[in-house]
């Protein structure tokens, strides 16, 4: 008990010694009732006394009870918020965490189809810068206007190129592979404006737009898109033209490597074509918007599909007002571009050789 620090001395410890020093004096007053009188009246006093230090220690002991109590009640609601507000904390943080990763991928997705179509604008104007340099209504380019070539330039280029002709061949042959100035003559193209299909651009010129309710628009896309754009595959052909009037077709080749190796999802293949539904080889795909997937596309195919492309294109360029030429040669490209959509929907198309 010697050793016992005095500030940390519990408060019963001070009650038992209460009782202990009145039990005592009870006591001392019993042994000095004996001795002398009025030590009995003595000794009642001082034990009423310590009766009464003992009901107040015990009233203070329970306050102090009541108090660890209630401050122990408020520790642990605390408690609990601070676990709760925790919780919610880091739960907020995760989920910002996950906005800011979907939201980072998505970015990096429209950079890359950004990056995609900045490409094909930059080849689009390259292209149309050289045909601009290389062809002009009074000097046409003969590379790409083949049919301009006089029949001795002809033979000149063949004999250049080392292909001679076959002296056994029938006459009839002869007439086909060799025909006269005359005949070239009588077979030169020429073109005539038709006054009807004249006047629906004319007031379609005046307020363009795709609008299909507009007699020009209706008519091309009764007479060119729709036939150039009907495939096999009746369903896929519908979101093909969709995503052509949206302009969020992608077309890209099929590096050769990966021909064998990387199959479409949904349908086509390497070797078949989703649109048509025939084998033939694919070496172009396409994707639809934002989807996902790959559709194979034969040439043929391919062709048909940017022949209508070309036509939405130079479209919109005249709605933006990029096209500086009048009305009548902005008529003559419109019947240009009708022309490639019939031809490639009949199944003609260009190929590189080799």
């Amino acid at each position: 008990m010697s050793n016992m620090n005095p500030d940390h001395i519990p408060l019963g410890f001070f009650i038992h010694a209460y009782i202990y020093i009145y039990h005592v004096f009870l006591r001392v007053g019993e042994i000095l009732q004996v001795g002398r009188p009025g030590a009995r009246s003595e000794a009642r006093g001082g034990g009423e006394f310590l009766r009464e230090q003992l009901d107040a220690a015990q009233k203070e002991l329970k306050l102090k009870d009541e108090e660890c109590v209630r401050l122990s009640d408020i520790r642990n609601q605390l408690e609990q918020e601070l676990e709760e507000l925790t919780a919610s904390l880091f739960e907020e943080a995760h989920k910002m965490v996950r906005e800011a990763n979907v939201k980072q991928a998505a970015a990096e997705k429209q950079l890359k189809e950004a990056q995609g179509k900045i490409d094909v604008l930059q080849a689009e104007v390259s292209a149309l810068k050289t045909l601009v340099l290389t062809s002009t209504p009074s000097s046409p380019n003969p590379q790409l206007h083949p049919q301009l070539l006089s029949p001795g330039s002809s033979r000149a280029s063949s004999r250049l190129g080392g292909h001679t002709r076959n002296k056994s061949a029938s006459g009839a042959l002869q007439l086909h592979t060799e025909p006269t100035q005359t005949d070239v003559a009588t077979k030169r193209e020429d073109k005539e404006l038709d006054s009807v299909l004249f006047a629906e651009f004319l007031s379609w010129k005046e307020t363009p737009s795709l609008d299909r309710s507009l007699a020009f628009i209706s008519r091309v896309y009764r007479e060119d898109i729709g036939p150039c754009l009907s495939f096999t595959c009746s369903e896929l052909s519908q979101s093909v033209q969709c995503a052509v009037e949206n302009n969020s077709l992608t077309i890209e080749p099929v590096a050769m490597s990966s021909l064998h190796t990387v199959k479409a999802i949904e349908c086509g293949g390497p070797n078949k074509c989703a649109l048509s539904g025939m084998s033939r080889p694919c070496r172009h795909r396409i994707t639809l918007g934002d989807k996902e997937n790959y559709y194979y596309i034969s040439p043929s195919s391919r062709a048909r599909i940017t022949a209508v492309c070309n036509f939405f294109t130079y479209i919109r360029y005249i709605q933006q007002g990029l096209v500086r030429q009048d009305v009548q040669q902005m008529f003559w490209e419109v019947m240009r571009l009708r022309r490639e959509m019939s031809v490639a929907k009949l199944g003609y198309f260009l190929t590189e050789e080799g």
